[in-house]
């Protein structure tokens, strides 16, 4: 069973860029995609990018993707997400889900298809 877990999150100054970290846990987590979550306060969750098990496909949110790169080093089972450019508006709680298998769901934007999720690295950009 994998497990995920988030870190990297914290209090931000706008325009600041920030790493966050996805770390696995088993055997089985280099032959699973991974996306990344946010929900702000209030609102409903919201995908925010995917990549494929080896790294070679990455789907994005497009209003976030150029903001917002994926990228994973299987040798540290680690799924990276950048964020540049930091906004009020990326004022959120982010999570890192495991998919069932290698390749992002039609629909991972939603949520569905994932079989793990880890709880969440809090981000807070002040402006």
């Amino acid at each position: 069973q994998v497990q995920v877990a988030e870190s990297g999150g914290g209090l931000v100054q706008a325009g600041e860029s920030l790493t966050l970290s996805c770390v696995g846990s088993g055997l089985q987590f280099a032959k699973v995609a991974v996306a990344w979550f946010r929900q702000a306060p209030g609102k409903e969750r919201d995908g925010v990018a995917c990549i494929t098990y080896d790294g070679d496909d990455k789907s994005h949110i497009s209003s976030l993707r150029d903001r917002f790169p994926i990228s994973r080093d299987n040798s540290k089972n680690t799924v990276y997400l950048r964020v540049i450019g930091l906004k009020a508006e990326d004022t959120a709680k982010y999570y890192c889900a495991a998919a069932a298998n290698s390749f992002c769901p039609g629909s991972w934007f939603s949520g569905t298809g994932f079989q793990t999720w880890g709880q969440g690295t809090q981000v807070t950009v002040s402006s």
